[in-house]
């Protein structure tokens, strides 16, 4: 989905979007299908989005952007791909993923497949911190994506735990998304790395928020199953606030170490995390990294796009899904 503070740069999108479905295409048909079926199921393009926003910023040039965007793109939906065969998920956004529709082993190598689909697109560019950046930010993916797996069911962990893992299963890329296209348009360092920053703030307050939705979503709205996480075992922020706070932190930590719990077990939990404040202390934080972003972003020069850049560090704090 494309909001609609996205509407300056619709067309650029647009062709982005195309770019993606040519990008995947393959003389083996099945590529083609699977690849072609994680694109139509949508997402929210952040990503490609941000990259094009920060070559708004100085000297913005498409053919200098539209790689970029989307190798962005693509290493975003290699992780997803993955994400959902470690998930055992039968849907995203609502719809069958691709591991419901053709198991693990196709899944596996579809997300090998856009990743190396995405190497292509980055060895265009000449400017060595691209791939520099890229790289970097795959390999702290993984990391987080791991840390993640080894700590599940794990009550211990803290809140700085938490910030590191999500900066590099999340914040990373959207960091590096708003910094490289700038970068790609020849942007002077002090202007990219501002935008870094904003990305690596946005990057963090969007993971808390999706955190949060996890518990207190619409499932219609949230495309998956409310308390995925819990029923995984990931302790996310909501949960570490609770397992300290809640007067009923022993009954919580008994549910959260259960491998297989019932949905009320699920609900019961939901519950405990919000009557002790875990939702309201969360959101806090995340408009902490909201105000962070904005902050940042009067560093820049005032563009048009910095306004929709204002925008979107709000929506980030109150979005639904």
């Amino acid at each position: 989905m494309i909001f609609d503070f996205f509407s300056e740069i619709k067309t650029e999108l647009s062709v982005v979007e195309d770019e993606l479905k040519n990008a995947v295409k393959s003389s083996d048909p099945l590529l083609t299908e699977t690849a072609t079926h994680l694109i139509n199921a949508g997402g929210k393009r952040l990503r490609p989005a941000f990259c094009l926003l920060g070559g708004k910023f100085y000297n913005f040039n498409m053919d200098k952007l539209v790689p970029i965007a989307v190798a962005l793109e693509l290493i975003h939906m290699a992780s997803l791909v993955h994400d959902d065969v470690v998930d055992s998920s039968l849907t995203r956004r609502g719809i069958p993923t691709v591991r419901a529709k053709w198991g693990n082993r196709i899944s596996t190598h579809i997300g090998d497949y856009l990743l190396g689909k995405s190497l292509i697109l980055i060895s265009r560019y000449e400017e060595p911190l691209i791939p520099r950046v890229l790289a970097d930010t795959s390999v702290k993916m993984s990391e987080g994506e791991i840390l993640q797996i080894s700590t599940t069911y794990n009550t211990d962990q803290n809140i700085k735990d938490y910030f590191y893992r999500i900066n590099r299963k999340t914040a990373l890329l959207i960091s590096a998304s708003c910094q490289l296209g700038a970068v790609a348009c020849g942007a002077p360092q002090h202007l990219h790395q501002s935008l870094r920053r904003f990305g690596h703030h946005i990057g963090m307050a969007f993971q808390i928020t999706d955190d949060i939705l996890d518990m207190t979503a619409e499932q219609i709205k949230l495309g998956k199953p409310v308390g995925g996480d819990l029923r995984q075992g990931i302790i996310t922020l909501p949960t570490i606030y609770a397992l300290k706070e809640s007067s009923d932190r022993n009954r919580l930590h008994e549910i959260i170490q259960k491998i297989d719990k019932s949905e009320e077990e699920v609900h019961e939990a939901i519950d405990l995390i919000t009557r002790c404040g875990g939702i309201e202390y969360s959101a806090a934080i995340a408009n902490q990294y909201i105000a962070k972003a904005k902050k940042e972003l009067t560093k820049l020069p005032d563009v048009p796009v910095k306004k929709t850049m204002q925008i979107i560090a709000d929506f980030i704090g109150v979005r639904k899904f």
